[in-house]
């Protein structure tokens, strides 16, 4: 949890700090806030009285104190607002409706088709992020925003800037004719740092100040959060694990390098190598079958040499594994990398680093991609406050 300041000019930044505190929680009582955010208690008292008026909060049950009137429970009110995540990946296109407490309430995908363009794409998902709503019958006053998760490079405005797997989506304004379509506005991020939010906001990592987010999809990308806030680097798009060098004199990458973890470990990578799709040979690695699961673990152990690269920098507190390359294998992946963390990261007599494979792995940049709108909206953000941002 972060830390709040009894500073007047910083009351929306205090806000942001209880209202987390809430969200991250499985039920907390005042005192308990005002003991994990250093806050004054008649801080405390004052916000949560106004975000019970707003309806963010509601009081839930009371607990037993030590001397004195029972506690109340606080929890964030899951209905108080919902949020719509697309993520755009080059063959298919998620939708996840999600409440305020990050829980899904409805789920939708449907296959990309190569032959039309940008535009006609992004009418298909403004349609789905409409049809979920109708059915869900949530109504656009209840609803704070479309995030969209997509390809990147993105640059500040949400234009694509040469995407390596989308050519013809060079300089498409995706924000800009999202928000046109859907009539909402529109928080935009690249795939993998929006399934780190996600994850801060409805994961494993709610709680976490330092991780680092492994994200395996069509490619291989990341997200970081540093002391609890997202690092996304000066043209936000930090975090490309995905082309860290593993293999000096391995295979070219788009990017320019070769023996990226990328060109090794991603899923059409898997498929070469064994001539099966990649859901296939997954399940048959998960099965035992010994030319896959060679194939799987030897992908495992260049994930692991990244993993152990992004540790050593970074000095985190736990690594995530999502994304849905990880059907099937997940578990591989992730006891390979741990074994390989444990052994071999220079802190490692300092302090243990968690790897865990995310709860919303399989949908992961969708929820992130909600999950970006109620970080826009309601995360602590100590730098933009002071600024007046």
């Amino acid at each position: 949890m972060q830390l709040g300041a009894n500073l007047p000019k910083i009351g929306s930044y205090n806000r942001a700090v209880v209202l987390e505190t809430i969200q991250a929680s499985d039920g907390i009582s005042r005192v308990q806030i005002a003991a994990r955010t250093r806050l004054t208690a008649q801080t405390v008292s004052v916000i949560v009285r106004r975000l019970l008026e707003e309806g963010l909060v509601v009081e839930d049950g009371s607990v037993p104190s030590s001397g004195g009137k029972p506690r109340t429970i606080l929890r964030v009110d899951p209905g108080a607002g919902y949020a719509v995540g697309v993520h755009f990946d080059p063959q298919e296109i998620s939708c996840v409706l999600a409440d305020l407490a990050g829980r899904p309430v409805a789920r939708s995908h449907l296959a990309v088709r190569t032959a039309l363009s940008p535009e006609a794409v992004i009418r298909q998902m403004a349609r789905a992020a409409r049809r979920i709503l109708r059915e869900a019958g949530v109504p656009d006053g209840k609803v704070l925003g479309v995030g969209l998760a997509c390809p990147g490079p993105l640059d500040g405005d949400g234009v694509m800037v040469s995407p390596p797997r989308l050519p013809a989506w060079d300089q498409v304004p995706i924000k800009r004719l999202l928000c046109e379509h859907t009539r909402f506005p529109v928080t935009v991020d690249n795939d993998a740092t929006a399934a780190a939010i996600g994850e801060r906001w409805a994961g494993t990592a709610r709680t976490t100040p330092s991780f680092a987010y492994l994200y395996l999809g069509t490619g291989i990308g990341g997200g970081i959060f540093l002391d609890n806030q997202v690092y996304r680097g000066r043209s936000m798009n930090a975090a490309e694990f995905g082309h860290i060098t593993v293999e000096p004199d391995g295979p070219e990458c788009y990017c320019g390098n070769r023996g990226c973890v990328e060109a090794l470990c991603c899923p059409s990578a898997i498929e070469a190598a064994l001539g099966v799709p990649h859901a296939a040979a997954c399940a048959a690695a998960a099965r035992g079958e010994p030319a896959a699961r060679e194939v799987i673990e030897r992908v495992a152990r260049r994930l692991a040499d990244a993993a152990v690269s992004v540790v050593n920098m970074l000095d985190i507190d736990l690594l995530v594994l999502g994304g849905p390359a990880l059907r099937e294998v997940g578990e591989i992946y992730r006891e390979v990398i741990a074994q390989a963390v444990t052994d071999r990261a220079l802190a490692r007599r300092l302090h243990a680093v968690r790897v865990e494979t995310s709860p919303i792995a399989a949908d992961a940049a969708a929820i992130g991609a909600a999950s970006l709108v109620f970080h826009a909206t309601y995360a602590p953000r100590l730098r933009t406050t002071l600024l007046g941002g």
